[in-house]
């Protein structure tokens, strides 16, 4: 990932509803936040994207990792991350090959989902152990994205590497609005199946005796997963995007009540986000790998406040 965050000016204002929530709006609020407090950080409009951006991994990661985590998957944003490099290897190779212009993102999302409708098919129908449905998405995954790296002589892989280290630093309009879109529909979606997920989460026997459709609900947050990772996978790079899906959801272990500990989740996953992007700027650092170490510090501290707290 790119480690340094430099300055641009504001672009000129258009007209639309994401020029105007990105610019106006968010970027109203940092401008006015830099004059109050002084940050002069805080009204770069490439520093305002990218908090946004930083932002909405943050909601995401716990919302969908705190039901993975309790089912002991933790490792599916891992195994999806590395699919959606495999269809990002194969969007760029299809543009290269054919001259046409298949968008990388959205060979990703379509890889990863299927990705993830596989692994659960292989849980439920070939009743393989989950980590090893994990293991066999993964490692033929990264294969294929290999594969297609080297069939055209190395010439895509310059353009892979954001994707798989992530960039901050060139976070556009466009990727926000896309990430702002996908913050939106997993949370509509969420909220909407919250109670079913939350049975098929902590007692799958006994919803599947009450009627519900496991099968349906296992792959709605399987297809959920691929959406935040492949969200968040420009931001924070393929190698690192697992994290904010597993370590704020781990932060959060201790607290009781799921909806609590999701709301603990979400706030660990905003201070990493934020902490982590000042700190990128100011000492010239890896933004993705950055918001991680304080993300594993804020789990470290929270494990060393609970024991302190039993003794």
């Amino acid at each position: 990932m790119a480690g340094t965050l430099s300055s641009t000016p504001r672009p000129l204002q258009s007209d639309g509803a994401i020029p105007f929530v990105v610019d106006e709006l968010w970027g109203g609020l940092l401008d006015a936040l830099a004059g109050v407090t002084g940050i002069e950080l805080l009204g770069f409009p490439f520093m305002q994207r990218a908090y946004l951006a930083a932002v909405c991994v943050a909601v995401l990661g716990p919302l969908v990792g705190s039901f993975l985590v309790h089912r002991e998957m933790a490792m599916i944003g891992d195994t999806l991350a590395h699919s959606a490099f495999a269809g990002v290897a194969a969007g760029l190779f299809v543009n290269s090959l054919f001259a046409v212009a298949v968008p990388p993102l959205l060979a990703a999302l379509v890889v990863a989902a299927v990705a993830a409708l596989l692994v659960q098919a292989l849980i439920d129908a070939a009743g393989a152990y989950r980590d090893t449905s994990l293991a066999i998405v993964l490692t033929g995954s990264f294969a294929v994205g290999s594969v297609l790296l080297t069939a055209t002589d190395g010439g895509i892989a310059v353009g892979i590497d954001a994707y798989l280290f992530g960039s901050l630093a060139t976070v556009s309009r466009a990727n926000v609005a896309t990430l702002l879109a996908m913050s939106a529909v997993v949370a509509a979606t969420v909220g909407a199946a919250y109670r079913p997920l939350l049975y098929v989460t902590f007692d799958e026997v006994g919803a599947r005796a009450a009627g519900i459709p496991v099968g349906r609900y296992n792959r709605l947050l399987a297809v959920l997963t691929a959406v935040v990772v492949v969200g968040a996978m420009q931001i924070m790079g393929v190698i690192l995007v697992a994290a904010m899906l597993v370590v704020p959801t781990a932060t959060a272990a201790a607290i009781r009540g799921f909806k609590r500990s999701i709301a603990v989740a979400v706030a660990a996953g905003l201070f990493a986000t934020t902490a982590g992007v000042t700190l990128s700027y100011l000492y010239d650092v890896a933004a993705g790998g950055t918001i991680v170490l304080v993300a594993i510090g804020g789990y470290a501290a929270s494990t060393l406040a609970v024991r302190i707290g039993r003794n």
